[in-house]
């Protein structure tokens, strides 16, 4: 997707891909079993990498009303100094420093509230200049992760971008960290970079991952 928002971008406007990404997003999501299951567990720091809301849509299905969501939002436009924006599940904006039971993390944006996106090359310049020093990840989540560890499920490291991503938000937590991801699929990449992260495997399709999680038959849709 990133490459076909950066040829949009190039070749039409800003605004015409940030139209397109609105439109393409604006059916609600429907949450899966998994992301139903997650919501009742009053994690501290979720991590949604996807653009359709459908973390933010469980936990609101869910009754969960101690979570702020801080999305990524695109510094491309030049409007403001700012690297995300925090919302409560209503669609409210907050301060940033509001504080929650449980932070949910979009750091390439997501469609609802605000329509925040970040896709295109121009989107993730200066995030990839500063993200090494942390800059553009929220205060929030720098501080929940230091006694943590990160479990990684339906995410894929087969590209740079995920890879810088995962790294950078991993760093300074104290682990152990987990990935559920068909081995027989890995990338020679991906196995260097589970490797470097010192991330456990655990070898399986994730849809059988989902329902050992929920305590569901797996041959069900």
């Amino acid at each position: 997707m990133w490459s076909v928002a950066q040829f949009i971008e190039q070749r039409r406007h800003r605004r015409t891909l940030q139209a397109w990404m609105a439109e393409i997003f604006a059916a609600p999501a429907e949450p899966t079993v998994l992301h139903a299951w997650l919501a009742t567990l009053q994690l501290s720091v979720i991590i949604d990498s996807w653009y359709d809301g459908a973390m933010r849509a469980a936990l609101a299905e869910a009754g969960q009303t101690d979570v702020v969501e801080i999305q990524g939002t695109t510094r491309a436009t030049g409007i403001g100094n700012i690297w995300t924006r925090t919302y409560d599940l209503s669609g409210t904006e907050l301060e940033a420093e509001q504080v929650a039971r449980t932070v949910l993390y979009a750091p390439h944006g997501s469609v609802r509230p605000a329509a925040n996106f970040l896709v295109a090359d121009s989107d993730y310049v200066e995030v990839l200049t500063e993200i090494d020093i942390q800059t553009p990840i929220p205060d929030a989540v720098k501080q929940r992760r230091v006694n943590r560890g990160f479990f990684f499920v339906g995410c894929r490291f087969n590209d740079q971008m995920l890879r810088t991503y995962a790294r950078q938000l991993m760093k300074r937590s104290t682990g152990p960290h987990f990935a559920v991801i068909d081995s027989a699929t890995l990338t020679r990449n991906e196995r260097r970079f589970l490797a470097e992260g010192a991330i456990t495997v655990i070898d399986m399709p994730i849809r059988n991952a989902a329902a050992r999680l929920v305590g569901v038959d797996a041959s069900q849709d």
